[in-house]
């Protein structure tokens, strides 16, 4: 049994016109047996991608967590999701080179959220974005509310 804290991390990203100006926003949610805690963030860049504002808004995410935790990430990002699970190690493995040969692209967040997933323990799951999943529209909200805060 582990004794670090059980966390879910919903993470989403939003861009108006890509590139362009972009918002990530994330909400942590840890459940105790007081009740259950809630933090929420977003913030914004002017100029930027969709992809980038959806690994922003899961390393922030990440970041704001104060120790190792196990966390539940969801995120209607398949980027993201595929990521984690599948291309992450084959990309560390060939010095951040995709199976093409060809660098990988934002390499620099890939890298900070690889940092940050050392961590943790993270299992990562993909929901359907724009479905009525509650925390996914709400991190939305986030996301797109900081886009248009620019």
């Amino acid at each position: 049994m582990s004794l670090r804290p059980k966390v879910e991390l919903y993470c989403d990203g939003a861009c108006l016109g890509n590139p362009g100006p972009g918002g990530w926003g994330y909400l942590l949610r840890v459940r105790t047996a007081t009740g259950v805690k809630e933090k929420e963030a977003s913030g914004a860049e002017p100029e930027t991608t969709n992809n980038r504002m959806e690994l922003l808004a899961a390393i922030r995410g990440l970041e704001a967590l104060t120790q190792s935790c196990l966390v539940d990430l969801r995120s209607d990002s398949q980027y993201v999701v595929k990521g984690i699970q599948a291309w992450l190690k084959d990309w560390k493995r060939r010095g951040w080179k995709k199976a093409d040969g060809k660098p990988v692209l934002n390499a620099d967040l890939w890298q900070a959220l690889d940092a940050q997933l050392a961590r943790h323990q993270v299992e990562a799951r993909w929901v359907r974005g724009h479905a009525g999943h509650t925390e996914n529209e709400r991190v939305d909200r986030l996301a797109n509310e900081a886009a248009h805060s620019i």
